[in-house]
Order: C-alpha cells, then structure tokens, then sequence
C-alpha cells in the first residue's frame, strides 16, 4: 500500500480528510451535471437552432458552470484555511513555529505519490472509516529540551502502567483458574478419601500410601504453584505503585521546567525594556499629577 512518510494516527488523519475532500468533489461534479441536464431539459427543446441562439445557450452554459467551479474553488481554499488553522492554534498553544513550503504544493512526484494513496486506500467500496477520537497534543520545545524529554518519559511511563496492567489482568484470570483447579482437586481428594473409606478393607497397605502420598504431592504442587502466582501478582502491583509515583515526580518536575522556563522568559532584554518604559510612563503620571494639583491650588 502507498504510504505518505507519516505515522498511522497522521495517516489517518490524512484519509479522514481525502474522505471528506471525494465526497465534496462528488456533490459539487454532480451539480454541474445537473447544470447541462437542466440546459437540456429546458433549451434544447427544438430541432434547429441559429448560430445566435447556440451562442446564447452556450455562454448561459458558460456563466452557470464557472459560478458553480469558481465557488467549489474558493469553498476549497477556505476549507484548507481552517484546517492550517486547526494546526497553527495547536502549535501556538505549545508555543512552536511551524513553516510549509508553497512550492511543494506543485510537486508533480508528490501529487502523483497522493494520487497513488488514494487510489490504495478507496480501492475497495466497503471499507470501514477509521475513527480516531482522540486529541493529539504537540510536544513543546524549549531552550534545553528537558521538557520535550520529561514528556517522553512521562509517554514511557504510561506505556509501562498499560502493559503492568495488562499483565495484573493476566495473572488475576490465571489466579481464577487455579482456584478453579484447586476446587476441582479438593472434590477429587474427597471422592478419593470417600472411595477409601468405602474400599479400605480391600485395598492393601502399600496401595493406601502410594494414594496419600500422590495426594499429598498434588496438594504440595498446587499450594506452591499459588503461591508463587500470588507473589508475581505482588510483584506487579509494587511495580505499578512504583510506576505511579514515577510518573507524579515527572509530572512535578515539568511543572518546575515550565516554571524554570516563565523565570528566564522575566529575564530576557525584552522583557526588562518593557519594565523600564512602565516605570518611566509611571513616573512622567506622577510629575503630571503634581503639577496639575498645583496649579489648582494657585486658582
């Protein structure tokens, strides 16, 4: 299948979006089909027409079709305004710069390569729509990159407590069933002892220890196979508390960064210059204010 270079939640973002694009381009090719058939319905309703009338007809055509192809056009450019909108409003809300090159739009090789991806992913009438609820956030930069890394981390711990998870979930439901099996072996262990009960005078000494003996292993076995399930099961949830803290200590020392980051912002030229007009600006106020009452009072 034809790829973009982009991960899968942007790719499909992407077909989320060429989806909403073919179904705009269907409606809008369906009206101008509409536009000759009304023309045919309507005008062409005699067998023969003069040079004159063809012309009329024709630039009627003419002027209803580039109404309908010049709003689709500027309908389609307001609609790309937004989208670069929703990823701009993204960006300044973690404080980046993004850049696009205009050129790029002219690209034959890439215009080709989207043609390709297309073709690719609407291929088959009966696929699914994908959808994708969540909310991406972009990854803020700053001058020593320690926030970009303690978001990674944070990602990391996130991904660890899912897969803790995940194995706390497995080792409950193989806890289920080892209870299941011991409740199992203890009705056996009672038929057993009701069967030795029933039998005892026929069955011989030798024959009795060898039984109590594999009972008893069975029971040393299954007691030490719950035991060590209860242990891992232990084992990952200390894990999983540890992780939690991991990720509160992160998220206590990006808080900081980002106060860290507000601290040196205070400190740069600009931010001073600004401090030092306002206190100048306050001053001039103050001289005014004297002035002005002292020349009340001469009145």
């Amino acid at each position: 299948m034809a790829e973009l270079g982009l991960n899968e939640h942007h790719q499909n973002e992407v077909i989320n979006y060429m989806r909403f694009a073919r179904s705009k381009r269907g409606l809008r090719l369906k009206t101008v089909d509409s536009c000759f058939q009304d023309l045919k319905d309507s005008r062409l309703v005699e067998e023969t027409f003069t040079m004159d009338e063809v012309s009329e007809v024709l630039s009627g055509l003419q002027a209803v079709v580039h109404s309908e192809v010049e709003s689709e056009l500027i309908n389609t450019a307001y609609t790309n305004v937004l989208l670069l909108r929703q990823l701009f409003s993204q960006a300044e809300k973690w404080y980046l710069k993004l850049q696009t090159d205009i050129s790029e739009l002219e690209n034959r090789e890439l215009l080709e390569q989207v043609a390709e991806f297309e073709k690719a992913e609407f291929a088959s009438s009966n696929k699914k729509p994908i959808i994708d609820i969540t909310k991406p956030k972009l990854v803020p930069i700053n001058e020593g990159g320690t926030t970009e890394l303690l978001n990674k981390e944070i990602l990391r711990l996130q991904q660890e407590n899912e897969k803790l998870k995940s194995r706390l979930k497995t080792i409950e439901i193989q806890a289920v069933n080892a209870l299941d099996e011991k409740s199992k072996l203890e009705r056996v262990l009672q038929d057993l002892q009701l069967d030795q009960g029933n039998q005892q005078d026929f069955i011989k000494a030798q024959d009795l220890d060898d039984l109590e003996s594999t009972v008893a292993a069975l029971r040393s076995e299954f007691q030490k196979t719950l035991n060590d399930k209860t242990e891992n099961q232990k084992s990952l949830e200390e894990n999983l508390a540890a992780a939690k803290h991991d990720l509160l200590r992160v998220q206590e020392q990006l808080s900081m960064a980002e106060k860290e980051l507000e601290k040196k912002f205070q400190q740069t030229a600009a931010y001073r210059n600004m401090k030092e007009i306002l206190t100048k600006k306050n001053d001039q106020i103050k001289d005014l204010r004297k002035r002005l009452a002292k020349y009340e009072s001469e009145d």
